[in-house]
């Protein structure tokens, strides 16, 4: 996931769904000197825990769903990046819209969105409508091969160029599903 983390220049990138923060530190890796990273955590536990444990990441206890929002009152007009470990699977499809939403506004046409699937989840209803969304949604949806040596095994989409025409319509499947 962390591999659309740029490496060079001062970048802004957004963790969606830091949790314990497993990625956190894979992204704090990779970033380089005057990089910006962003963890936007809704459990208030979870939040409390990550700023104690990187304090090299500016963590802001909030609702992906309302990430314009959240960059805006940090003054953070665009990110170059957006990581996410959400749980896809477990949304509808209002929630899985508003944060595919949220995501392309952010990164804009140059930027990147990186988040992953349990393969277990593949078969679901909400798994397979999130795909499509992707689909629909960006020029570019990269998914990665089975990630075997991860428990549950999982696999890793990465997706570029939001479709601006999707974007201003909202991340909505033509299925309606």
């Amino acid at each position: 996931l962390a591999s659309v983390v740029p490496t060079h220049g001062s970048p802004v990138v957004v963790e969606l769904g830091p949790g314990t923060g497993s990625v956190s530190a894979a992204i704090s890796d990779r970033l380089p000197a005057g990089a910006r990273h962003l963890a936007v955590e809704l459990d208030p536990q979870l939040a409390a825990y990550l700023r104690q444990t990187y304090r090299d990441v500016e963590v802001v206890n909030g609702n992906a769903a309302h990430l314009s929002e959240l960059l805006a009152a940090r003054s953070v007009p665009g990110v170059d990046a957006v990581v996410c470990g959400l749980p896809w699977s477990l949304f509808g499809r209002a929630a899985q819209r508003a944060i595919l939403d949220q995501v392309a506004t952010a990164i804009g046409p140059t930027g990147a969105f990186a988040t992953f699937a349990y393969t277990h989840t593949a078969p679901m209803t909400t798994a397979r409508r999130f795909r499509r969304m992707l689909s629909e949604g960006f020029d570019e949806v990269l998914v990665s091969r089975t990630i075997w040596r991860n428990l549950p095994p999982a696999y890793a989409y990465v997706c570029r160029r939001p479709r601006v025409e999707r974007r201003d319509q909202g991340f909505q499947s033509e299925t309606g599903r």
